[in-house]
Order: structure tokens, then C-alpha cells, then sequence
């Protein structure tokens, strides 16, 4: 039954069953061809080496057993783990693509960078322990505890503890066919190649390739539409869209010489606002999603510096009492992925489109997540289900079935 099959999603992984990026069956080695087709060559020409007729250096390669489309940390969290954990070195060809090369307006770089272990549900606190673990080098579970105010008021005196009941203090220590159940007929597709704009050029390059990985945040949708995913009639299968667009989200820095010392966490107050301790001069990251009908325009990334004095600023203060007298230095604005649906990220392969792999969705709390979601998605791709951390509640058949993985703690 479709149901049961989408609620899985995943089957032997493709990469696992020996799948190349040539067509009709071909597995010669294109750069083999290029060298062997160079020596003859330069066998009936006089003189000197072989040079080539033109600079091809800068072009994307023909052919690529896997194409990540976007750079940003899950990307580049995807191609690490499939070089990590493939079989044999240099088994698998991995070419990752990025529209902004200087990361100007990336997710990645704009984003306020916290890591935190606080979510409604178990996954993302899985997905964030393997984070903080791959990326601090410890073996140790959840530490989390709950205080209550006078024991947060001991360890943070800086803090208001008006309106707080019970606080959750988290910390890590130093050391091709098919018809489903309503009779709904669908096709099978598949990705053959993708084309990849060339820099200071109106040209395309063709890259054959076996896998493409949606990992383009919150341009992830556009992508997805460009793979003709929820182009069929509403309500069906293949008339699911992928539900992730771009909300523009603001970050400030500030300055407060008696603001909260070293031992400040990231602290997310009730209200929604946030901020974190940004190294060692007294200097705070911080900010606080919008409500819905407040959304601001994602089309620029400029930024609203009322907002923070209206809607941050008294929300800090009145938690933080040093923070009456903050001054703001800095401020941008980056872009959520944010997934419509349920907040959440999408991981997996497309039920259709049977090529092609989301790392997308995650609503803000990608790059915390970020090592552990590549890993999950190298392992799908090449083993064919999860190993490390079950992440099926987060694939995208989910959106069809109406089943939402629904994550509270959003910031």
C-alpha cells in the first residue's frame, strides 16, 4: 500500500546498488577517456606537450555520481559524510553547487550560530547531541536539568526571574508505477542531469548524474518546483509541494558593559527573544521571530531596526535588567527555511522523484544540526535507511499523508 511505502520511504540506497552517473548503462572513466584520447593526439602533432585549445578549468565536470545543489553547512555536511562513509576512496564523485560564492547573503554565515539541545521533539534533540559531539569531540548523553528560579537566580544573578516558574538549563561538559491506497495512478521519475550556470557567463554546463540533493534552504521549494515536484492536480501525490520558502529573520549585535558575564548561555526567553554572549568585549547576538501576520518582505534583505527597539529591546530588559542601557552596534538580516508545514526539517528522498534528496526545511535550527542531518542523509543514500538517528518522521512523504512532526520550540 502507498501509505505504508511513503511512511518508509526508502529502499536500497541508490549509490549502495552500484548506480553510475552515465546513461545506458555506461561505466567507463571519463577522465580515463580524456587522457587516453590527449595521448593520441599528441602523437601525430609535432613538437612540444599537449595543451588544450581553451581553459576548461573553471567548468563544472560532465559527469558526477552525486550533485548537492547549495553550499551552505548542510551541504557541505552531505558531501563530507558521503566521503566519509563511502566504501572504497574516491568510489564517489560529489560535486556541490552554490549560487553565492562569497556566502554574502548565505543562511549559514547570517545566522546567530547557537546550539541548543531544547526541543519538543526527541529527533532534533538527538540530531543536536550528535552535533555537539561531533563537533566538540565528546561521548556524553543530554545534560540537561531543570531549575527552579532561586537555583537559576544563584547561577545567573544577572537574570530577571519575574514571571519564571521552571527553567531548562541545557549544558555540555568540556571533556517506476505505482497506484496508491484511493486508487491515485502515480509515475516514478528521475534526475539525469542538472544544469549548472557558469560564473560571468550566460552559459549552462549539463552534469550527468546519478543523485541531486536538495539541500538549497530556503530556496529549497524553488528547486524542487524546477524538479517538477507539485506540479500534478491538488491533493495528490505528485500535486504535494515542498513546503519551505524564505522568512527574513533579523540579527543585532549590541554592546552592554554590565551585561551577563562568560557563563552566559544562549537564552531564549518565553517572549521569544534570544541572544547569546559574542566573544570576549561584552558584545551580544540576538533577535526574535516575528509574529505570522508580521512577516516582513523577503524580496531584500533590509533591515528594521524598529523592530528591535518595539519588539526585542523590552522583552531583553526586562529579562536581562543590564540590558536597559545596550547599545545596538550592528544588525543584518538572513533568511529561515522555514518550512510551512510543521517547522521541521525534510530529509530523504522524494517518493517519485526517486533520485532526488532533501536536507532542507529546518526553520532555523539547521546549523546546529547540521553534521548529524549530512550524516543521515549519506547513510540513506548509500546503505538505503537510517542508521545513526531514525529520522523517518521527517521525510517528505509526511506532507501527503498530513502528519505533521510538529517542533514547538522554534526561536
Amino acid at each position: 500500500m502507498i501509505r505504508r511505502a511513503l511512511r518508509l520511504g526508502l529502499g536500497p540506497g541508490l549509490l549502495g546498488r552500484g548506480l553510475g552517473a552515465h546513461r545506458e548503462g555506461s561505466t567507463l572513466d571519463w577522465h580515463g577517456k580524456v587522457s587516453e584520447i590527449k595521448k593520441k593526439i599528441q602523437s601525430v602533432l609535432p613538437g612540444g606537450a599537449w595543451s588544450p585549445l581553451c581553459d576548461t578549468s573553471h567548468l563544472p565536470p560532465e559527469h558526477s555520481d552525486v550533485v548537492i545543489v547549495g553550499g551552505g553547512v548542510l551541504g557541505l555536511s552531505v558531501a563530507y559524510w558521503l566521503k566519509r562513509l563511502e566504501k572504497r576512496q574516491g568510489a564517489i564523485r560529489v560535486l556541490v553547487v552554490e549560487r553565492d560564492h562569497t556566502y554574502s547573503q548565505a543562511s549559514t554565515v547570517l545566522s546567530v550560530g547557537g546550539i541548543r539541545q531544547q526541543f519538543s521533539l526527541p529527533e532534533n534533540i538527538q540530531l543536536s547531541l550528535f552535533s555537539v559531539e561531533f563537533l566538540r569531540n565528546i561521548n556524553q548523553g543530554a545534560k540537561v536539568c531543570l531549575m527552579s528560579p532561586e537555583q537559576l537566580r544563584k547561577k545567573f544573578p544577572w537574570m530577571n526571574m519575574e514571571g519564571v516558574a521552571l527553567a531548562s538549563y541545557g549544558f555540555v561538559s568540556s571533556s517506476n508505477h505505482m497506484e496508491t491506497a484511493i486508487g491515485e495512478k502515480v509515475t516514478l521519475k528521475r534526475i539525469h542531469e542538472v544544469h549548472v550556470k557558469v560564473d560571468h557567463s550566460q552559459e549552462y554546463q549539463p552534469v550527468e548524474c546519478s543523485i541531486v540533493v536538495n539541500a538549497a534552504g530556503a530556496w529549497s521549494g524553488r528547486i524542487a518546483e524546477l524538479a517538477g515536484i507539485g506540479k500534478g492536480p491538488s491533493g495528490t501525490l505528485q500535486g504535494t509541494k515542498l513546503p519551505v520558502e524564505p522568512r527574513k529573520r533579523y540579527v543585532y549585535l549590541w554592546h552592554c558593559p554590565q551585561g551577563p558575564g562568560l557563563e552566559a548561555p544562549l537564552v531564549a526567553d518565553p517572549s521569544g527573544a534570544y541572544f547569546r554572549r559574542e566573544g570576549l568585549g561584552n558584545n551580544y547576538l540576538g533577535g526574535c521571530s516575528p509574529a505570522e501576520e508580521e512577516e516582513p518582505d523577503p524580496g531584500n534583505l533590509e533591515v528594521d531596526h524598529d523592530f528591535f527597539q518595539e519588539k526585542v529591546w523590552p522583552h531583553l530588559a526586562q529579562r536581562v535588567p543590564a540590558f536597559e542601557t545596550l547599545k545596538v552596534r550592528r544588525a543584518w538580516a538572513g533568511y529561515y527555511d522555514y518550512n510551512t508545514f510543521d517547522q521541521n526539517g525534510v530529509v530523504g528522498p522524494h517518493p517519485l522523484v526517486v533520485n532526488m534528496y532533501f536536507a532542507t526545511g529546518f526553520s532555523g535550527h539547521g546549523l546546529q544540526q547540521a553534521p548529524a542531518v549530512g550524516r543521515a542523509v549519506a547513510e540513506v543514500m548509500l546503505e538505503g535507511h537510517f542508521q545513526t538517528i531514525n529520522l523517518s518522521p521527517f521525510l517528505f512523504s509526511r506532507f501527503y499523508l498530513g502528519e505533521k512532526a510538529q517542533e514547538h520550540c522554534i526561536i
